[in-house]
């Protein structure tokens, strides 16, 4: 992917990501299934982004936060599931 390309990526990955954290500590967003897919996604996008050229710690600090987004994610839909969507 070209460069301008990945910009662009990584900013709509920053944007996510920082949308879901201000709307939370905002109260315009609260911890469910929105708030987990945007952290997901957002940090998803940035741990691929940072395998090329490979750096270590940003690997690391997004992999581990989109994996817990979606760990998070899939809780959440057990516990919706096992209450019957409530």
């Amino acid at each position: 992917m070209p460069w301008v390309g990945l910009q662009i990526l990584s900013f709509a990955g920053a944007i996510l990501i920082l949308t879901a954290y201000i709307g939370h500590q905002f109260n315009w967003i609260r911890r469910g299934m929105l708030y987990n897919l945007m952290n997901a996604i957002g940090s998803g996008i940035l741990a691929y982004i940072a395998l090329r050229p490979f750096q270590l710690g940003f690997v690391v600090l997004e992999g581990t936060w989109a994996i817990v987004s979606l760990f998070a994610i899939l809780r959440s839909r057990r516990h919706q599931a096992s209450t019957g969507g409530l």
